[in-house]
């Protein structure tokens, strides 16, 4: 007889096992699939009816899952298959330098997918707890969602990226970010997909009804999508006055990430720059501005070479570039003045984990793990907190520096309102496939949100004016080298989400999970005095 762990080497083994592990990846392959395909409706592509059907069916297939363990399983995969497509932009960071940092791409991705598929398999684990049909679960399930979107913008720093409601950012519908934010449209997303299946799993339906009860569903989900598509459209109808605002130039240099720090390169951006500065304007300028560490120098030793910058704009100049102070080094943006001095100022405050400072960077720096972006030390230091800034000639304007125009939230952390939000960025890290996209994207769903013009300098594109609707006005593309001369658009009156944010919508969904629970513990009693 063979030894007890000889046997289970022998069955794990075994042809019976073999085929067992393969039945299981072909069923889980329809939820990979559904993620992918769900994926498809964020930014370049912006095919949202794939995103709101493979939601749907996986809301519809969550709701029988016969243990946690399965619900777990299903939303594990289908996330894994939204995330590796939404974000598989992560790796261009690591192929700046390939023969540094190649080797970690293909796991930066793959973690990245396993920590974005986790904010969908722990709320299918929870949502299968709280729930006792498979109606309800269904319902839990899309409600999870829709409050992990929100845990995400806050956890471990944040990373409020790829959400469910970021598909609509390009459609009328998106317009409902002015009343109800970003987690709002994720709210519509699984609103939309949950329908369906809430038809579908009727418990007074038997097995053959339930196809018609999920074309009974549809309509319902395509009704209100449509009324928040047409009540978009009115918010898009009424025509914005002319923007009576100073004319700023957005210079994008196109320096390439690979040689913007080369000296033999520097010198030839930084002249680009110049130039591109200098260049006649059509209309009088107000400013001009240069992207993210757009300056390849740093600001403590820019004091001989700031009166050139002031005098190739004759204007004041707000400028991305590192500085240091006691020590720490800063990700800034400046105001050089037309005298070549230094105004405002303001220091990045939320930064990149891993790509401009280190966790725990003191006890890794020995081991040489640096952050990739910061050009000195291990990494920037953290600004104090946003800020409302007031350059010479300019409305008062929030600066956000790159990273930090995906979080809604530090719009309503200034104590005042703005007239217009500056989003200077180097998205060369981002590549060329749909990081930068999906950038812009935010971007625009920024000013949706707070009713604020966005103007937004890139150094190699998306460059871009985006009006108090999200509405873009004017573009320069990827990889290419110039300005734009645009008129600062009119900011419209304080949204309802810019006096509430996000808490009504989260209140809600908490409040319908507490009602799908309470349901729950009555099942249960009744059972239980039944018995």
């Amino acid at each position: 007889m063979p030894a007890p762990a000889d046997a289970r080497a022998a069955a794990a083994g075994s042809p019976r096992r073999r085929r067992s592990d393969t039945a299981m990846l072909y069923r889980g392959a329809p939820d990979a699939a559904l993620g992918v395909l769900a994926a498809l409706g964020q930014a370049p592509w912006n095919l949202w009816p794939l995103t709101v059907l493979a939601l749907a069916s996986l809301v519809w297939r969550m709701g029988p899952a016969p243990t946690a363990g399965a619900a777990f399983r299903r939303a594990t995969l289908a996330g894994l298959g939204y995330f590796a497509v939404a974000m598989f932009w992560i790796v261009e960071p690591f192929l700046v330098q390939p023969e540094i940092h190649g080797w970690m791409a293909p796991f930066a991705l793959v973690l990245t997918a396993l920590g974005g598929a986790l904010f969908w398999s722990l709320p299918a684990w929870v949502a299968w707890h709280i729930a006792a049909t498979p109606r309800d679960r269904a319902l839990a399930f899309a409600a999870m969602l829709v409050l992990s979107d929100w845990i995400r913008g806050w956890i471990f720093t944040g990373l409020p990226w790829a959400l469910t409601g970021h598909v609509w950012i390009a459609t009328p519908a998106g317009q409902a970010g002015a009343w109800v934010g970003a987690i709002g449209l994720s709210a519509l997303t699984m609103g939309a997909a949950a329908l369906p299946a809430w038809a579908a799993h009727d418990p007074e339906l038997g097995r053959a009804s339930r196809g018609r009860a999920i074309t009974r569903g549809l309509p319902l989900a395509a009704a209100l999508i449509g009324a928040v598509w047409f009540a978009g459209l009115a918010r898009l109808n009424p025509a914005l006055p002319p923007d009576p605002g100073p004319v700023l130039r957005l210079v994008q240099p196109n320096a390439d990430q690979t040689r913007k720090w080369d000296p033999e390169w520097s010198g030839v951006f930084y002249q680009r720059l110049l130039s591109l500065t200098a260049a006649p304007a059509a209309r009088p300028l107000s400013a001009v501005v240069w992207p993210e560490t757009a300056a390849p120098f740093v600001l403590d030793q820019a004091g001989p070479i700031l009166p050139d910058i002031a005098a190739a704009a004759g204007v004041p100049v707000l400028m991305g570039i590192q500085r240091s102070e006691r020590g720490s080094w800063f990700n800034s943006l400046v105001e050089v003045t037309t005298d070549g001095r230094v105004g405002e100022l303001y220091d990045k405050f939320h930064l990149v984990p891993f790509g401009e400072y280190i966790p725990w960077g003191d006890a890794l720096a020995g081991l040489g793990l640096t952050a990739f972006a910061a050009q000195q030390s291990y990494g920037y230091a953290s600004g104090p907190a946003p800020q409302i800034l007031s350059p010479t000639g300019l409305p008062a304007v929030q600066p956000l520096i790159c990273y930090e125009a995906v979080f809604s939230r530090h719009l309503r952390q200034t104590g005042g309102r703005p007239a217009w939000l500056l989003q200077v960025t180097n998205d060369a890290w981002f590549g060329t496939w749909s990081g930068p996209y999906q950038h812009l994207a935010q971007a625009r769903l920024r000013a949706i949100e707070s009713g604020l013009p966005l103007l937004r300098a890139a150094n190699t594109g998306v460059s871009a004016a985006i009006d108090a609707r999200g509405q873009v006005l004017a573009r320069l593309g990827l990889d290419r080298e110039g300005y734009l001369d645009v008129g600062l658009p009119p900011a419209l009156p304080a949204t309802l989400w810019w006096r509430w944010g996000n808490w009504p919508i989260v209140a809600l969904f908490v409040g319908l999970l507490a009602r799908l629970a309470w349901r729950r513990g009555g099942a249960v009693d009744r059972r239980f005095r039944v018995t």
